[in-house]
């Protein structure tokens, strides 16, 4: 069967979800899903004295789902930790469903291997975890679930997921249950996946480093979300939340792709007093805070917000002024991690406030301007930022769909060609966000506006920057390096990797095993 922007989805992946049909085409029924009333006693107390008594205290059986948040990235500690004690008391036949994935989780390959995991609910898959699962799609009893962080929120607010336990790691909490990123030696900043795990999960477990003798406060989880807690050595490495996606770039096209971006936001009408931003993963979107700023300056602009994962550059932009208010969801390094602390303008706000799209206010929805990246985009304006150009899951799917869906202007930068290969193919191979959400792709050898935005091209006409159809862009690339051949797949069902869910849970695409 074919979704509305042309995919074909196998029947046996479908089961009672519906196919994709437009970017605002679904839209919520019934109530929110909750988790059982329980009572706490006085006198009691929530700490326990090993993360194994934990485990067991929560009743965890076979078949169960479990979640972890990944505000510490590649630093996190606590999935490894949970699973060691789970695998010990011999459970199996456990589905994780982690807001994220990365580098550092390679380990789960072995609790694959030997039955203790058996099914994922992610939203990004890299590296060894990401080649192993694209090469051996049996190896999980039903293809991944991909998810964006919106619709991850959504998912489990409407109960299309439901968590058993979810294990929630905390630099620093007490005795209660209360609990905060921003203070502690592990300190990694805004608990916005950890608040809505928190909140609808059946029982809760906190893991801390730093189970402080008083109160928490201000706390980013409450007590009233929070069945038992435990103190760990170590939850992570806060050194390894700047990594991946996360760096700023210096190199010549970097920039010259920053800088047009930011021009492409100032001429479109967005770049004025009052102007909300988002940055996305990726050297260009988040060197554009350069140019930003820069321009700011220079024309005594004042913005009404930004978006993060925060940064350190934009929240001294915060400090100095150049913003009214920061809302934080993930936090992306140490000093922006500082800031959420200090400034009473930087704003902690759930996975659900960001972005999820069945709420009467996600944030994303007041955004004006978007910068993201992507691995490759098409003819259509579909963008692709969860698998390679040999069809390994190795990105992630993040905010990308849902503040495309938001924003006035969505523009997703990328060079024009990356190792040789053009990066504007006729057809993506796997869609992450609609093209009907994508307003602007920007490459150092030109700018093409989606033909949908004619307003945007009316006011683009006697602009200097290189605005050309996406078409003639591809054309400049076969050009250069020729047109590369396409990949092929399996046809067959059992060979599918993965599910990609749009925001509002429709099947958007999947992900098959390539054939190499």
């Amino acid at each position: 069967m074919k979704n509305s922007i042309g995919r074909e989805i196998p029947e046996c992946v479908i089961g009672q979800k519906p196919l994709y049909q437009g970017q605002f085409a679904r839209q919520p029924e019934g109530r929110a899903f909750g988790k059982s009333l329980r009572a706490g006693r006085p006198a009691s107390s929530k700490v326990l004295p090993s993360l194994r008594e934990a485990v067991e205290k929560t009743g965890l059986k076979p078949g169960m789902t479990i979640s972890f948040h990944h505000h510490m990235r590649n630093g996190d500690y606590i999935i490894k930790l949970v699973l060691t004690e789970i695998d010990a008391l011999g459970i199996k036949d456990i589905t994780i469903a982690a807001s994220s994935l990365n580098p550092c989780h390679d380990f789960l390959i072995d609790y694959i291997e030997r039955g203790v995991v058996t099914a994922l609910e992610t939203s990004g898959l890299r590296e060894g975890l990401g080649k192993y699962l694209t090469d051996n799609p049996g190896k999980l009893k039903k293809p991944v679930i991909i998810r964006s962080h919106g619709g991850r929120a959504r998912a489990i607010e409407c109960g299309d997921t439901r968590i058993d336990v979810a294990f929630m790691g905390a630099p620093m909490c007490d005795r209660f249950g209360n609990a905060t990123g921003a203070q502690g030696k592990s300190a990694f900043g805004a608990m916005g996946y950890a608040m809505v795990d928190s909140r609808f999960a059946e029982k809760v477990v906190m893991i801390t480093d730093n189970l402080v003798p008083g109160y928490v406060y201000p706390y980013s989880v409450p007590q009233t979300d929070v069945d038992y807690v435990v103190a760990v050595d170590e939850i992570g490495d806060p050194k390894g939340i700047a990594t991946g996606v996360i760096r700023m770039g210096a190199d010549p096209v970097t920039l010259l792709l920053a800088e047009y971006s930011v021009r492409l936001m100032d001429e479109a009408g967005y770049l004025k007093d009052g102007c909300s931003v988002q940055l996305g993963g990726g050297g260009a979107p988040l060197t554009a805070a350069k140019f930003i700023q820069e321009e700011m300056e220079k024309r005594h602009i004042k913005g009404g917000f930004c978006i993060g994962g925060a940064t350190g550059i934009f929240t001294q932009m915060l400090a100095d002024g150049f913003f009214e208010a920061f809302y934080d969801i993930q936090t992306f390094d140490t000093v922006a991690a500082k800031s959420l602390y200090d400034n009473p303008r930087h704003i902690e706000i759930s996975a659900s406030h960001y972005a999820s799209p069945w709420n009467p206010g996600p944030i994303v929805n007041d955004l004006d301007a978007v910068f993201l990246s992507a691995t490759e985009v098409d003819l259509d304006f579909n963008i692709n930022c969860m698998t390679d150009s040999n069809g390994i899951l190795m990105g992630a799917s993040g905010g990308h769909s849902d503040t495309a869906a938001g924003a006035k202007l969505a523009m997703v930068i990328l060079p024009l060609i990356r190792g040789r290969l053009p990066m504007i193919r006729d057809k993506v191979q796997t869609v992450i966000t609609p093209g009907e959400s994508v307003d602007a792709i920007v490459t150092e050898r030109g700018i093409a506006i989606n033909p949908r935005r004619k307003d945007l091209l009316d006011k683009l006409a006697g602009s200097s920057l290189p605005v050309m159809t996406i078409e003639q862009l591809q054309d400049i690339a076969h050009k250069l390096v020729g047109k590369p051949e396409e990949m092929r797949y399996s046809m067959d069902d059992k060979d599918i990797v993965a599910v990609i869910e749009y925001r509002d849970g429709s099947i958007i695409d999947v992900v098959r095993k390539p054939l190499r």
